[in-house]
């Protein structure tokens, strides 16, 4: 009973990936197919029925993989499905800082013509608003992303100092 029991956690533990390397994977997705790939296959097994912040993830690596789709149509399909998917997450956890830095991210990288741009300004005021509030892992990890990010000033960074 007791090895069923073990078999059973480690199947349900091994099918989830785990959040901290999910965010070292995040942080390097866009610097080749391959990192993008990689992180799309990390995240495959991952359902709605899941952590949302990993379906905010999963949502990011269908927006990325859109971006290396062959044909306009494919792109703009899986574009939208990760859109919509990521709107939706955030629709189901407005409050987590974490999933409107990958929204943030994502509309601050994706071409204007997307039109999926509109909540830079929100995202970023939300952030800046509830930093301090993080716990230290994720506060590093908010650091390093808008130490980074295109859409805070030098000025606006200095709260993350």
């Amino acid at each position: 009973m007791k090895l069923l029991l073990s078999l059973l956690l480690w199947i349900n533990f091994a099918g989830n990936p785990d959040l901290t390397s999910i965010r070292k994977m995040y942080s390097s997705v866009t610097k080749s197919e391959s990192n993008a790939k990689e992180f799309s296959e990390k995240l495959a097994t991952v359902s709605n029925d899941d952590a949302k912040i990993l379906v905010a993830y999963k949502a990011a690596s269908i927006l990325l993989d859109s971006k290396f789709e062959k044909k306009l149509k494919d792109k703009m399909d899986r574009f939208k499905e990760g859109a919509n998917l990521l709107e939706s997450t955030i629709k189901s956890e407005p409050n987590n800082i974490e999933i409107r830095m990958i929204r943030l991210s994502i509309q601050e990288n994706v071409p204007g013509i997307t039109g999926y741009k509109k909540n830079i300004k929100e995202d970023k005021n939300y952030i800046t608003a509830h930093y301090a509030e993080q716990n230290a892992v994720l506060k590093d990890y908010l650091k390093d992303f808008v130490l980074q990010s295109k859409s805070f000033s030098e000025k606006e960074k200095q709260f993350v100092k």
